[in-house]
Formats: structure tokens, C-alpha cells, sequence
């Protein structure tokens, strides 16, 4: 028996050793390559139709190389075969970047390009996952549905287009399907017929949040007949209907039901909703609901046993005291609770209690006016409450907060109580909040101090404090906060200097302190342990940068840096060109008067936004780059020419004005291919010469200024290739000829002025016609004649129009009462990309427009929308003033002097009640002043001299208070005048044009003799002086 036993023995020594040497061979085999030949074939093919700008599927490659190993590609241990790819890109929305750069490197990571039928051939495929790329509006391939295999498959948010094809319900092993859309700029898939998901039995997680299902009718019907699933998305699709009516699904298994965005105009909340006794979580934000159903035992929140997360903003029904009163009932075990925008009110949230489990409560965009009630549920525990945009404004922060202060030990992370109207200081008890990780208090009336006690809030993260009353210093206590990432307290009072504690914020990103009253002087020690620092704003203040070190090298690399209003100069501040991340850079106004370095622009490779303007910066600029997109170098000592822009400039706006800038434009628009370019501003330079050609690479402009130059010659007919432009000036150059035609292609412009220039021929009649949009038309000090044609009347929306100083002639037209601005018959709001032109960022250029008004010439610019002006004086203008002006009620300021106008003022000017300027001296105008004109309460400028007026002059507090020389040059009399008038006034009507007053001459002298003879006896003993007071008298009844 031992022989055989140790014979068994060896053998199964012998079979063990075998068997593991050939496990070690399978396993060399395998460490040496696992993937199948066609299988790695269909995954290279599958990677050249794709677009990897960011080379993420760099390990594809090789003929022989294991696909295995491959970034995303996973593969089943034994048989080698891949079941899995897995390239997700990263999902995020543009808004979730702080920089343009963050946002295109995000992008990089995003495929494009094709789907490969290829990936057929791997048939053992369970998991597709190419969601959160970007493959531009192509349709997902209908091959999709031939991968049988499947058990899982996303596509949401990577920019599909189109029809879902249906031949995706051959899937029937699928379990998860993710087709959600975004906001993304190709992504717009929709579905006709769902029919075709009711194939997939075991389908457990479906996603199509943003498809559109506005024709899908039968989705409804069709989630009935899935009964695995657990959680359905269907947020922002256009669902045609909610159902409301039904009772019951039979959905069973379901715990997350999110249809979120869909607007169903005033449905009732459905009833089929509350038979869901399995959910879990609930989303129906922004639905519209405005009631329950008939309450019965079924309908009601009370059956929703398992319900942790509540999601139910803007549904009107959510207002009911009964409601809040039902869900009570399952209160204690609810998470998470989202009630915003519901209209919920103080006294109707006092029937919502019990919410004993309560972790985040978000009441925000309601009616609230009172504190949270204690009988909601154990405020002690709440970590995240959000009370925004309620009205809060007779309660103190101190009040609003006591149930949370009052706990022994506070559970809050998260706080929000911006745009509330809040009043009262911080309290000193903030600091017991412990846990606190963000308190957002913006947008509220909170004045006094910030604590000191704030700085034991060493969990706390973020603190917005901008847009108060707060006054006084930062406190020290502020370096306590360790984990700090966010703080602003922008747009408040602060006073004094900043504590160097500050810098010992070593987590802090982002630094707000713009617009305060913040003094003092700012060291290399406020910033020496900013390591993470990216985005430092702390304009609008009085503070002094003086760094310890000349050589000063931060130990921060910022994205986005504005200082404007700080002292950094004279001198260009060195340090600058070692932040190489910048891309954004905001410096104006901070007395750098010396030369820009050369090396300035090759320090920033990522600079998008620039402003550097109202300094004294010197230096000749060669070139923008390309990575920009705005460029403010306004108000500084440029000289040169102007610099030359890069083909694949994505300059967007530039601003060169207030510089000494010389040569020609040529250099500037003509050197290279084309642009994005919408605002433009060289004004106030020494630029000359003829004005270029070639405007059709320029027809994405939208503001052009070339005032105040030296530019000559005509301007040019391809001007009319600017076709989006909505703002164009040339005043103050010495262009010369007629207006070309062509400029009635610029459909869009709102704004016109070639005031003092060289131009000549008559206004043209298109003017009227075609550019029926235009606000302020100004072509003041011309040359231009003939007469004002009927044609301009159709200029409804014009508030300023200025011919003065031309040679016009002709009467003035009657149609100027169809002017609806200046009538205050339509009221239309200017477009800010004309008056003033604000653009993305900080950057905002202004247009101006410089008026005479009030005998004084005024440049307007940021109020220029406000204006209300009309100049046609300095011509030749004939005829009498039109009644129709009158009714222009609207205008501020009204100039017809120096012309030859006659007739009579209109008696119902003093309808033009908001005319603060008044001028029609230098004319031929007769008869007396209207005694409306004492209606004219805003008048401080009148001027109706040399004329032929008569009269006395009506009383007003305005009309008196003028200077003589407002009248000289008539026949009139009375304050201010020194010339007296007499007792007998005449009343009679003044007839337009009537210069006769109808005086009885045979009357005055049967007075006259009865006079002499019946008191002569007295006249005699009278003195000289006596006698020439009463022939004065007489003279005035006799009209001489």
C-alpha cells in the first residue's frame, strides 16, 4: 500500500507541477498580449475616424501591441476579448470655467469626428461610453443597434443630432441607455415613437434629459412596459403631457424619477406620481404644476414612505398651506428638500414641520418676510440652507439667524442668504458656526464691521460679502481662515489698509476686493504665502503697490489680475511679466508714465483681455497677438504706427484711442485676410491720409470711430461692405465729397456723425429711407446744401439731429412731428452695442457725440442715450417755424438760430415741457412771446435776439433770470430788460404771420385832445420831468 501510495503521491506532485507550469506559460502569454488580432483592427480603425486633438488615445498604436492596455479599453481575464470602452469626455458647461484657456482645454479633450462601423467586430462589447465629447450634429449610427452584446451604453451630452434611430430597441440586454442632451451648440436629438424601448425589459437607468419628445406621445405608455426600471431622467425634453389622471404605473422598482423642465401649463400634480411607493428621489423643478388632485387616501404625499431627496421649484401648488401640511407627513424622512420659486409665504411655511432628518432646505425666490420657524424640524442639523431672493428687509442678519446661532452644536456647512435686503451688522456669534464651509451674504443692506470673531470659521471656504454697507477694516482675524479658497467683499465701504495677514492664506483662488475705500500701501508680505492665488481683483480703490524687493518674484501664477486705480508707477511694474498664466489683465488708470518692455507681450503666450488705459504708457506698438481678444490701450503716449494684426487674429474688440498714433490706416486694416473684430476705436489721434478700401474684411464691425484725425479724401464706396455696423463716427476730420450711396447698406446703424469735416452736395433722401433705424444722425460744420428733403421724417426713432452750420435752405419740414422718440409717442430703448458699447469682461467703449447746447459745446458719451436734441441753426433756412415742431415734447434742446425765419414763435411751444434750450436768435421772427413760454420750468438757456419781437416779456422765474443779451436786438420790454413797458397792454390774439395790430388811430387822438384841453390848468405847474413821464405814456398808446 505505501508503494502506491507514494506512486500517487508523486504523481499528483508530477500533475501539479504540470499544471502550474502551463499556468505560468498561459500567464506569460497573457502579461505578453491578451488582445485578439481583428479586434485590435476594429479599435485602430474605430481611432482613425476620430478627432484627438488632445492625443488621449496616444497608447492606440502598434500592430502587435496589446489593445488590452489601451487608455479606456478593458478586457475580459480569460478570453481576451474587450467588453468595454470607456471614453468619456469632461462634462462641464462653459459657465463652469473661470477662463476662456480652461474652457479650450477642456474642449481639447473632447472627440470628434466619426463612429466607425468597426466596432462591430467586437462582439463581446457590454460597455460603450463616449459620452461628454463633441461630435458636432452628426446622427448616432443606426449600427449601433447590431451591438447586441451591449449592457451598457452612453451617449448623452457629446452633440449627437437628429432622429434617435430606433434600431436601437434590437438592444434587448441593455441595462443603462444615456442619451441626455445639453445646451450644446450642435446637440439637438429628438424621438417621434418610442416604441421602440419597449424591447428592453431589463433596462434598469434610462437618460434622455434634453432630447426633445414634443411629438413623442406615447412616452408614457411605453415607460409602463419597462418594469425593471429604477431611475428614468427625462428633464427639459417638451413632454407633451403629464398625465394627471391616471392613477397607477407599474413601475415598481422605480427610486429616481426626475422630469424636471418640463413646462406643463398648469397641470395638475399626477396622481400616478404618489402610487410610486419605492422613490426615492423626486425631481419635478420647474414643471409649472399648480395643484394636487382630488385629495383621496392614493393622491397624496403621505404614500411616498421611502422619499429622501424633494425636488419641486416653481410649482404654484407647493404655496398651499395643505400641501406643506400633507408632506409633513412624511417629513421625517426627507434628506433634501427644493422649494424654490413656489411663492411660498411666511405664514403659509408655518405648516411645514417635523422635518426632523432635514440636511438641505432651499427656499429661496420666495415670498418669505419672517424667520424660519422652529417647528420645520431640527434646524441643529441642517447643513445647507439656501433663503436667497426672499425679502428679509425689517429683519436683522442677527434675527434672521438665531435659531442656528442658538444651537449648541451647529451642523451648518453651507449658508445663503444673498439679495435679500438683510439690514444690521454680522453678528459675533457667526463664529460658533463652526462647520461652516460657504456663507453667501451678498447683495443686502449688512453695515458695520466685519467680525473678528469670522476668523474661527477655519472650515470655511468661501465668503461673499460684496455689495453691502460693511465700513471699516478688514480684520486681522482674517489669516485664521485656513481653508479659505474664495473671498470678496467687493462693492462695500472698507476703510483703511490691508492685513498682512492675508497673506497667509495659503488655499485662497480667488480675491475680491474691488470698490471699497481701502488706503494705504501694499508690500510683497500681503501675498507671501498666496501659492494657489489665480484671480486678484482689487480695483476701484486707493491703494499704493510697493513691493520690498525690486526683483520681486510671486509665488502665485494668476489667470486674471485687476488693479485698476492703484498706484504701480511710475515705473512698468517688473514682476508683472512673471505671471505667465494671465489671461486677463486690467490696468488702468495706475500712473505707469514709462515705456512698455519689450518682452511684454512674450510674457503672457495666454493673454485673452487687456486694459491698460489711462496711463502714460510710452512705446510704439509693432503687432496684437493672436490669443487676444480685447485690447484697451486707450488714453496713453502710443506714437507710431499703428500695429499689424495676425491672420488668425481673434481680436474681437480694440480700443487705440486718446494716443499719438500717426501715418496711415492701411497698416492696421489691410495687412491680413480677415477678422472677427466689432468694435473699433481710433479716435483722437494723428492719423492721415486717405481712408483704406478694404472694408469687406471687416464686415463683422459694429463700432467704428475715426474721430478727431487728420484722415482726408472721399469716403470710400466699399464702406457700404460693413454691413453689421450699428455706430459709425468720423467727425473732426477733413474728409471731403458727397456721402456715397452704398452707405445705404448699413441696414443696422443706429448711430451716424460726420460733423466737421469737408462734405458737400445735399443730404441724401436714402438717409430717410433706408437706415430707418438711426438714433442720432450728426453732420454738423459741412458743407452740404440744398434743402432738408420730406424723406428724413421717416427717422421716427431719431432723438438727436444736427445740421447746423451747413448751407441748407428751404423751409423747415412739418413732418417732424412723425419723429415718435421726440414726441414721446414710442418709447425705444437703444441697443448697447451703439450708445454704449459694452463688450464681455470689463472693457467698455463709449461713443460721443460733442453738441452745442446751452451756447456751450458739451461732449456727450455715457448719457448720450438720454439726449434729446435738434440743431439746425447756421443755415439758410426760410419760412416760418412750424406748428408741427411744437409737438416734439420730448426735446431737451431745440437751436434754429441764424437762419431767415419769419412769422411768429408758436403759441403752444410751452408744450415742450422738458426744453431746457431754447435758441431762434439771428432771424427775422416778429410779433410778441408766447405767454406759454412761462410754462417752460426746465428752460436755463434762452436766447430769441435779433429779431423783430414786440411786447413785454411773460413772466417766469425762468424768463427773468436770463441775461439782458438774451433779448437785445427786438422791441421788448419788462424784466430783465431795463426798458419799461406801459400800463395798456393789448391783448388781442396774434395771428401766424399777422405783424399788424389792429390799433383805432382815430380813437387815440380824440383821448389825446380831450387830454390837453381838459387838464391843462394842471399839466402847467407840472415840472419837465413830470410832463415827459406822461408823453411817454402816450407814446405807448399810440404803439411808436
Amino acid at each position: 500500500m505505501s508503494a502506491v501510495f507514494k506512486f500517487s503521491h508523486i504523481s499528483s506532485l508530477y500533475l501539479t507541477f504540470c499544471l502550474l507550469f502551463v499556468l505560468a506559460l498561459s500567464a506569460k502569454n497573457y502579461d505578453a498580449t491578451l488582445c485578439h488580432d481583428d479586434e485590435r483592427q476594429a479599435l485602430l480603425q474605430f481611432k482613425s475616424g476620430l478627432v484627438d486633438e488632445a492625443d488621449r488615445l496616444a497608447s492606440w498604436v502598434g500592430e502587435t501591441s496589446d489593445c488590452c492596455k489601451w487608455a479606456g479599453i478593458t478586457c475580459d481575464n480569460i478570453t481576451g476579448h474587450v467588453h468595454k470602452i470607456h471614453l468619456p469626455g469632461i462634462c462641464a458647461y462653459p459657465s463652469d470655467y473661470n477662463t476662456i484657456k480652461e474652457y479650450n482645454e477642456a474642449a481639447r479633450q473632447m472627440l470628434r469626428g466619426d463612429i466607425s462601423q468597426s466596432i462591430l467586430y467586437l462582439k463581446q462589447l457590454e460597455h460603450l461610453d463616449l459620452s461628454c465629447n463633441d461630435f458636432r450634429g452628426i446622427q448616432i449610427p443606426r449600427f449601433m443597434g447590431s451591438l447586441g452584446n451591449l449592457r451598457y451604453l452612453n451617449l448623452s451630452r457629446s452633440g449627437f443630432g437628429g432622429t434617435i434611430p430606433p434600431q436601437l430597441g434590437n438592444l434587448t440586454e441593455l441595462e443603462v441607455l444615456c442619451l441626455g442632451s445639453s445646451y450644446h451648440a450642435f446637440e439637438s436629438t429628438s424621438i417621434i415613437n418610442m416604441q421602440w424601448l419597449s424591447s428592453m425589459r431589463s433596462l434598469r437607468h434610462l437618460d434622455m434629459s434634453g432630447v426633445n419628445l414634443t411629438e413623442a406621445s406615447d412616452w408614457f405608455q411605453v415607460i409602463n412596459t419597462l418594469p425593471s426600471l429604477a431611475q428614468l431622467h427625462l428633464s427639459r425634453s417638451g413632454l407633451p403631457d403629464i398625465h394627471p389622471n391616471v392613477a397607477s404605473l407599474n413601475l415598481t422598482f422605480l427610486s429616481s424619477l426626475d422630469l424636471s423642465g418640463n413646462y406643463f401649463y398648469n397641470s395638475f400634480m399626477p396622481r400616478w406620481i404618489f402610487s410610486i411607493t419605492s422613490l426615492v428621489s423626486l425631481d419635478l423643478s420647474w414643471c409649472n404644476l399648480r395643484g394636487l388632485p382630488i385629495p383621496s387616501s392614493t393622491s397624496s404625499f403621505h404614500n411616498l414612505t421611502s422619499l429622501k431627496f424633494l425636488h419641486i421649484s416653481e410649482n404654484e401648488f407647493m404655496s398651499s398651506s395643505l400641501v406643506l401640511k400633507e408632506l409633513s407627513s412624511i417629513g421625517g424622512n426627507l434628506i433634501s428638500l427644493d422649494m424654490r420659486f413656489c411663492g411660498v409665504k411666511s405664514a403659509t411655511l408655518d405648516s411645514l414641520h417635523n422635518l426632523t432628518s432635514l440636511l438641505s432646505l432651499d427656499l429661496s425666490e420666495n415670498q418669505l418676510t419672517s424667520t424660519i420657524p422652529k417647528s420645520l424640524g431640527n434646524l441643529c442639523n441642517l447643513r445647507h440652507i439656501d433663503m436667497g431672493l426672499n425679502n428679509f428687509q425689517n429683519i436683522s442678519l442677527t434675527s434672521l439667524l438665531r435659531s442656528f446661532l442658538d444651537c449648541k452644536s451647529p451642523s451648518l456647512e453651507s449658508l445663503q442668504l444673498g439679495e435679500n435686503g438683510i439690514s444690521g451688522p454680522i453678528p459675533e456669534s457667526i463664529g460658533n458656526l463652526s462647520f461652516l464651509r460657504s456663507l453667501y451674504l451678498s447683495w443686502n443692506l449688512i453695515s458695520g464691521p466685519i467680525p473678528e470673531s469670522i476668523g474661527n470659521l477655519s472650515f470655511l471656504r468661501s465668503l461673499y460679502l460684496s455689495w453691502n454697507l460693511i465700513s471699516g477694516p478688514i480684520p486681522y482675524s482674517v489669516g485664521g481662515l485656513s481653508s479659505l479658497e474664495s473671498f470678496d467683499v467687493s462693492y462695500n465701504h472698507l476703510t483703511g489698509t490691508l492685513p498682512e495677514s492675508l497673506g497667509q492664506l495659503s488655499k485662497l483662488k480667488y480675491l475680491y476686493l474691488s470698490h471699497n475705500l481701502l488706503t494705504g500701501v501694499v508690500t510683497d508680505a500681503h501675498f507671501s504665502k498666496l501659492i494657489g492665488l489665480k484671480n486678484l481683483d482689487g480695483s476701484g480703490n486707493n491703494l499704493t503697490l510697493r513691493p520690498h524687493h525690486a526683483n520681486w518674484v510671486p509665488s502665485f501664477q494668476l489667470e486674471s489680475l485687476d488693479i485698476s486705480s492703484w498706484d504701480l508707477g511710475p515705473q512698468f511694474p517688473l514682476w508683472l511679466l512673471t505671471q505667465r498664466d494671465l489671461s486677463s489683465l486690467y490696468m488702468r488708470n495706475t500712473k505707469i508714465s514709462s515705456t512698455m518692455p519689450e518682452s511684454f507681450w512674450r510674457s503672457f503666450p495666454n493673454l485673452e483681455l487687456l486694459d491698460m488705459s489711462q496711463n502714460q504708457i510710452q512705446g510704439r506698438l509693432f503687432e496684437i497677438p493672436a490669443t487676444l481678444y480685447e485690447v484697451d490701450l486707450s488714453s496713453n503716449l502710443f506714437s507710431g504706427k499703428l500695429p499689424k494684426l495676425f491672420n488668425s487674429s481673434m481680436l474681437n474688440v480694440l480700443d487705440l484711442s486718446n494716443n499719438s498714433f500717426t501715418g496711415s490706416l492701411f497698416h492696421l486694416l489691410c495687412s491680413w485676410g480677415g477678422n472677427v473684430i466689432e468694435a473699433l476705436n481710433l479716435a483722437n489721434n494723428h492719423l492721415s491720409g486717405a481712408i483704406p478700401k478694404c472694408w469687406v474684411k471687416w464686415q463683422s464691425l459694429r463700432f467704428l470711430n475715426l474721430e478727431n484725425n487728420n484722415l482726408s479724401g472721399v469716403i470710400p464706396t466699399a464702406m457700404g461692405y460693413l454691413s453689421s455696423l450699428v455706430s459709425l463716427n468720423m467727425c473732426k476730420n477733413k474728409l471731403s465729397g458727397r456721402l456715397p450711396a452704398s452707405l445705404m447698406w448699413l441696414k443696422e446703424l443706429q448711430i451716424l456723425e460726420f460733423a466737421s469735416n469737408e462734405l458737400v452736395g445735399s443730404i441724401p433722401t436714402w438717409i430717410g429711407t433706408e437706415l430707418l433705424d438711426l438714433r442720432i444722425l450728426n453732420l454738423r460744420s459741412n458743407s452740404f446744401d440744398g434743402t432738408i428733403s420730406h424723406e428724413l421724417c421717416y427717422l421716427t426713432a431719431i432723438q438727436i439731429l444736427d445740421f447746423a452750420h451747413n448751407n441748407l435752405s428751404g423751409n423747415i419740414p412739418r413732418c417732424f412731428n412723425n419723429f415718435t422718440v421726440l414726441s414721446k409717442k414710442e418709447t425705444i430703448e437703444i441697443d448697447p452695442f451703439s450708445v454704449i458699447f459694452v463688450v464681455f469682461g470689463n472693457i467698455v467703449i463709449t461713443n460721443s457725440a460733442s453738441l452745442v447746447m446751452k451756447g456751450q459745446e458739451y461732449t456727450y458719451s455715457t448719457n448720450l442715450d438720454l439726449v434729446m436734441f435738434l440743431d439746425l441753426s447756421g443755415n439758410k433756412l426760410s419760412g416760418s417755424i412750424p406748428v408741427e415742431l411744437m409737438a416734439l415734447q420730448a426735446l431737451q434742446s431745440l437751436n434754429i438760430s441764424n437762419n431767415q425765419l419769419t412769422g411768429v414763435i408758436p403759441k403752444n411751444i410751452g408744450d415742450m415741457k422738458l426744453l431746457e434750450s431754447f435758441d431762434v436768435s439771428s432771424n427775422h421772427l416778429s410779433g410778441e412771446l408766447p405767454m406759454s413760454l412761462s410754462g417752460l420750468t426746465f428752460l436755463s438757456s434762452f436766447n430769441v435776439s435779433f429779431n423783430n419781437l414786440t411786447g413785454r416779456i411773460p413772466t417766469s422765474t425762468q424768463l427773468q433770470s436770463f441775461n439782458e443779451s438774451s433779448f437785445f436786438g427786438n422791441k421788448l420790454c419788462g424784466v430783465p430788460l431795463t426798458q419799461i413797458c406801459g400800463e395798456i397792454e393789448h391783448h388781442k390774439d396774434q395771428q401766424e404771420g399777422d405783424t399788424s395790430h389792429g390799433v383805432d388811430f382815430g380813437l387815440i387822438i380824440s383821448i389825446l385832445l380831450g387830454f390837453f384841453v381838459g387838464f391843462w390848468s394842471i399839466v402847467i405847474p407840472l415840472n419837465v420831468g413830470t410832463i415827459w413821464i406822461l408823453l411817454s405814456k402816450l407814446r405807448y398808446m399810440l404803439g411808436c
